[in-house]
């Protein structure tokens, strides 16, 4: 369904460009949060120490509105906005793009420097492997033992993910399933009698 899936890259990839003696070492690199980013610039930071830049790009989220680009220390708007224009080209999120330079004592101008990062991005992303995932919706049913059977049919036709179960007197079973299904899941589980769903802890849109 339009709207609840999303793509991403399932591992680390490397690409390289040299220009004009540059040396481009670009990396894709799968991330989900920006504490994640942060960990992974400072793991490329040490390990290029002698570099002239590192430059980077990400973005996060399956909505993709959480995005960030820098140039450090290149001309504004040559190397980090062209490495996010190739995460945007792929439509890809929850991505980190890092390219490296190592300067070859010719300068290559505004132009040269925005073909240069866009094509080092390009390839790192060109030889990760891109997967579509889904975006999904976690929730909780609570009901009494006796209409078990009548949620487990549920469960068994609609076919979500059973994160948690408990059965005593008041059982509790906490589901995940793709966005798009889940409304029509919980309106089959609301007519189930004494059932009733509860927010969880990681879904606020209950």
């Amino acid at each position: 369904m339009e709207g609840d899936t999303y793509r991403t890259i399932k591992a680390v990839a490397q690409g390289y460009y040299t220009e004009k003696r540059s040396r481009f070492i670009s990396y894709a690199i799968p991330v989900r949060t920006v504490d994640e980013v942060k960990e992974e610039l400072d793991r490329y930071r040490k390990r290029y120490y002698d570099a002239r830049h590192v430059c980077w790009a990400y973005m996060l989220g399956p909505e993709r509105l959480t995005f960030r680009a820098n140039d450090d220390g290149e001309p504004s708007s040559t190397a980090g906005k062209p490495i996010l224009g190739q995460i945007n080209s792929n439509t890809l999120t929850d991505i980190l793009v890092i390219v490296v330079r190592y300067f070859g004592g010719i300068e290559l101008g505004t132009s040269g420097l925005i073909v240069a990062y866009r094509t080092a991005a390009a390839e790192a992303i060109a030889a990760a492997e891109v997967e579509e995932r889904t975006v999904d919706e976690v929730f909780t049913v609570v009901f009494e033992y006796p209409y078990l059977n009548s949620v487990m049919r549920i469960v068994k036709e609609d076919h979500p993910t059973i994160l948690s179960q408990k059965f005593e007197m008041d059982c509790e079973m906490t589901l995940q399933i793709r966005k798009g299904e889940a409304e029509r899941v919980k309106n089959r589980l609301r007519k189930v009698e004494t059932a009733y769903l509860k927010e969880d802890q990681n879904d606020k849109s209950l």
